[in-house]
């Protein structure tokens, strides 16, 4: 085969036509990539196992610890200790109960007291038929007139006992129903009122 020109001319030329500055550079920006991300796992890996060591040496604190509280355990100490706080839990539980039970009495007292006053402010002082005609007939219809003055509505059922009671708050534009089925005491009621009003 022959060529027009020297075969050494034409590979130089061959050469100079391949662009091969974009591949060396990217070739370097690689291994500049791979140089920082192995840094970084480098860094990575160090943190890791210092943070094993902190962890390890923690773990050692704590089992010395554990191991410790297990040798100065005393059973029969535990057993005392647990025997007094529960007869405290018992005897707080009666107080409890003996101070509820006296609240719902003195509520009870306080009601019927307000109830008085209120019969003996509308008698006046002179006590007469007018002032009495304006009192409500028994007690009920005044507890009734009471309520509904705080804005307590209160419903029957089929057995004459209070079942529901509604409650309206003008001030917050608030309706709150609430189902008096017995599961509260008659304290957690009250308090319940009061809170909604």
């Amino acid at each position: 085969m022959l060529l027009d020109e020297d075969p050494a001319t034409l590979i130089h030329h061959t050469i100079g036509n391949f662009n091969i500055t974009p591949d060396k550079l990217a070739v370097s920006r690689i291994n500049e990539s791979l140089s920082t991300l192995q840094q970084a796992r480098d860094l990575r890996v160090r943190e890791a196992e210092s943070a094993l060591k902190k962890l390890s040496r923690k773990l050692t604190t704590l089992n010395n610890h554990h191991l410790e509280t297990i040798a100065s355990h005393s059973a029969t100490a535990h057993a005392s200790e647990i025997a007094t706080l529960d007869t405290q839990k018992f005897r707080i539980a009666k107080s409890a109960n003996d101070l509820e039970i006296e609240s719902e009495r003195l509520s009870s007292q306080l009601a019927d007291l307000q109830a008085r006053l209120q019969e003996l402010e509308l008698q006046g002082v002179d006590g007469g038929e007018n002032a009495r005609r304006g009192l409500v007939d028994d007690e009920i219809s005044l507890k009734l007139k009471v309520y509904r003055s705080l804005g307590v509505d209160v419903d029957r059922d089929e057995k004459g006992q209070y079942a529901k009671a509604v409650i309206r708050n003008g001030n917050k534009g608030d309706v709150h129903v609430i189902n008096m089925d017995g599961k509260f005491s008659q304290f957690f009621y009250a308090n319940y009122f009061w809170s909604t009003m």
